[in-house]
């Protein structure tokens, strides 16, 4: 069918999501595999640098052991997929290994400390002739054994030019260890091995239990990647089914499915129908109906149906594969929040050596309580001011938000845009594709004809339309689930198209038509949809006229609710379209948007970003990520809609995998949760230091509130293990 719309109206372009080229990002993600190798061998990178974990590979020699062990491996790749959860396993057992042996030890050293003995009244019941030594000699054991991670550490840390927090817990190990060795030889004092020991102990399962706790936290690569299965069903040539690893399939072979199983690799359905549950890599929660000819994507589950999928894509071409190395990219961006945590970690280090020494001077010089008392202050000091917790407090949240969103369809680019998006003013929306699906729909049916119903005029023009490939003759036939047959089908040029159906005369035509066959057009509603920038045609049954429809990009159901949600968080809401004016206004009027520039040509979209960054707004740009890529680049984010399997939108920060466009909604919301977890476990981390540092430090002592060397670890540790189960509270908003 030709165009019958009058003059005003504009055939909405049926935008397709596809990469846009030349942006600013660092890396192609949808590159080919290289000639000659094979890209079924990806499967297995894919799964070894997932269990990294969200940090990838980097000089583990700055690091102490829980910082190492959050980090994922020694430098370099695991050898196979499970060797990087391995390791993990490994430095947990390693400490839960040394905190019983530790523990062990120090039973004995607790009961031969002439101070223990005295607080349970003992009296000389376990004295003994070289007591002493077998503590000192116990004591050494659980220091070197027990202490080793963190003196190892410790080496690391001065070496890297890095003072953390091993250097504040080897100094405090050492320094006791070596004073009460000289008591024990000679030098007039009181020795604390059993405090000593006690500090190491709870340093060590403090350790233990928050390797776990970050473990559980930053999984997400871990996560994605078990969502693959491990093997596929391959059909042969022969027609026999295979079971081979994944590496092993190429491009155009197939696979069997079978009901309830995981989706092996990208392609399309050849055979059979199901429903497969993509909630896990697009957030869709309704399980999507497949059918021949359908896309289906690797790691999604198989629901009722056996279907026979073509290969398209495998290792690092898949989706899943480009999602794991977008996430990897968000977590190990730079953060904004994260330098600022940086920085106060090193100072508190500064604060907590240099406070360890004037308590020494202090209470040793200034108020005369010896060097023991003196020295017990000073470790407390130094442990209870350790800045572990507070390096954790960011990547924590950053590896369970980035998580979070990849899950749901929202994959982070650029992570200091993500986090500009808790500030964002303005939300710029491209209308075709975006906040409307491109398509032509009716919008309003009217029935001249009383003794015909809306349903028995849109049967007859469905019927005609259905052998058009006009846009507009679609959105007509696709309101019609089986259209009636009809004979004698013509297009009229310039005007419409006719055809015989149940025996009448049908045409499907424009206003100029009817106006030309001298017919009448006095309804008002038609003028009124004129108005409204929608296409009106009309239907015409043996040359009479039977009713009209008006048709329009249709807008998205999900549209009306984005814009509310923004609006309600404060953001104002504009839309960008080359459409007329009169669409533009009525779109804008049916979803509640704020402001509208319409009639813009896409070179303009970008000075449009500009005009409204002028006005002094955070501006945000959502496109389709085609030919809006300059306004995405432009904007404070850009964000990319509705790019399906092909998350390479190059100029956008952030990508989502589904045409919803509330989704831009819940980005905002989840910046804004983000970032108030980050504010939660940087006062988690170091608030608790205002009040545990002046405690540690003797000021309530004349008070009789004194906090021991192990009730310090036990602080330190507690706001560590809080930071982790905090950074896994986070949760998404809908």
């Amino acid at each position: 069918m030709t165009d019958p719309s009058h003059d005003d109206s504009t055939t909405p372009a049926a935008s397709q999501p596809t990469a846009a080229h030349g942006g600013h990002a660092e890396h192609d993600l949808s590159d080919p595999v290289p000639p000659g190798e094979k890209p079924g061998l990806k499967q297995q990178e894919l799964r070894d640098a997932a269990e990294e974990g969200p940090h990838g590979s980097h000089d583990d020699a700055r690091r102490g052991p829980v910082e190492h062990a959050r980090r994922g491996n020694d430098g370099h790749k695991p050898g196979h997929g499970e060797m990087g959860h391995d390791h993990h396993a490994m430095m947990v057992a390693d400490f839960r290994r040394r905190f019983w042996v530790s523990l062990v030890l120090s039973v004995p050293v607790l009961l031969l400390s002439p101070a223990i003995q005295a607080f349970l009244r003992l009296g000389d019941a376990l004295r003994f002739p070289g007591d002493a030594l077998v503590v000192f000699a116990l004591s050494t054991v659980v220091f070197f054994y027990g202490g080793w991670p963190f003196l190892k550490g410790f080496v690391s840390e001065v070496k890297g030019g890095r003072p953390g927090m091993m250097t504040l817990i080897s100094v405090a190990i050492t320094t006791a260890y070596v004073y009460s060795t000289a008591v024990v030889f000679g030098l007039e004092g009181m020795p604390f091995f059993w405090e000593l020991v006690t500090l190491i102990d709870v340093m060590l399962l403090g350790h233990w239990v928050e390797m776990k706790s970050v473990m559980g936290a930053s999984k997400a690569l871990e996560e994605l990647a078990r969502l693959m299965p491990s093997e596929a069903h391959k059909l042969m040539p022969d027609g026999t089914v295979q079971d081979v690893p994944l590496d092993q399939l190429q491009h155009g072979d197939r696979v069997i499915v079978k009901p309830a199983e995981k989706v092996p690799a990208d392609g399309v359905v050849v055979d059979g129908q199901t429903s497969v549950n993509e909630s896990m890599l697009t957030g869709e929660s309704v399980p999507v109906s497949k059918t021949e000819g359908s896309a289906v994507i690797g790691g999604s589950i198989n629901g009722e149906g056996a279907v026979t999928v073509e290969v398209q894509k495998t290792g690092a071409e898949s989706f899943l594969s480009q999602v794991i190395d977008l996430v990897r990219e968000a977590q190990e961006s730079k953060s904004k929040t994260q330098d600022l945590a940086n920085r106060a970690a090193l100072w508190l280090t500064v604060v907590a050596l240099g406070g360890g020494a004037l308590t020494l001077f202090f209470w040793s010089l200034v108020m005369g309580e010896g060097f023991a008392f003196a020295i017990e202050r000073a470790v407390t000091v130094m442990v209870i001011a350790c800045p572990h917790a507070l390096g954790l407090a960011i990547p924590l949240v950053v590896a369970v938000s980035t998580a979070i969103s990849a899950r749901n369809g929202l994959l982070i680019r650029d992570r200091t845009a993500f986090e500009a998006a808790r500030n964002l003013q303005a939300v710029i929306f491209d209308k075709t594709g975006t906040l409307t699906e491109g398509r032509f729909g009716i919008t309003d049916t009217l029935v001249f004809d009383q003794t015909l119903t809306e349903e028995a005029v849109l049967r007859f023009a469905a019927a005609v339309e259905a052998l058009s490939e006009h846009p507009i003759a679609q959105g007509i036939a696709a309101a019609v689930e089986r259209p009636l047959p009809v004979e004698g089908f013509r297009a009229i040029p310039g005007k419409g198209a006719e055809g015989t159906v149940e025996g009448r005369r049908v045409q499907v035509v424009s206003p100029g038509y009817v106006r030309a066959q001298g017919l009448a057009i006095d309804d008002p509603r038609y003028e009124t949809l004129s108005a409204q920038g929608k296409t009106v045609v009309f239907v015409l049954l043996d040359g009479h006229l039977a009713g009209a429809f008006a048709l329009a990009d249709v807008i998205r159901p999900e549209a009306k609710g984005a814009i509310a949600d923004l609006k309600a968080m404060g953001i104002q809401t504009m839309m960008l379209t080359g459409d007329n004016r009169k669409v533009a206004a009525w779109v804008a009027e049916e979803i509640g948007l704020d402001d509208v520039f319409a009639e813009v040509l896409p070179e303009q979209k970008s000075d449009k970003v500009k005009e409204v960054q002028a006005r002094g707004l955070a501006v945000a740009m959502t496109g389709d990520g085609v030919n809006d890529a300059p306004a995405l680049a432009q904007a404070d984010v850009g964000i990319a809609i509705g790019a399906g399997t092909d998350v390479a939108v190059e100029t956008a920060d952030i990508i989502l995998v589904r045409s919803n466009p509330q989704d831009v909604a819940t980005i905002v919301k989840l910046s804004r949760a983000t970032y108030r977890k980050m504010i939660q476990n940087l006062w988690w981390a170091a608030g608790y230091n205002i009040v545990a540092i002046p405690l540690a430090a003797g000021v309530l002592y004349s008070a009789g509130v004194l906090l021991g060397p192990a009730m310090g670890a036990v602080f330190m540790s507690a706001s560590t293990v809080i930071v982790a189960i905090n950074a896994r509270l986070l949760k998404i908003e809908r």
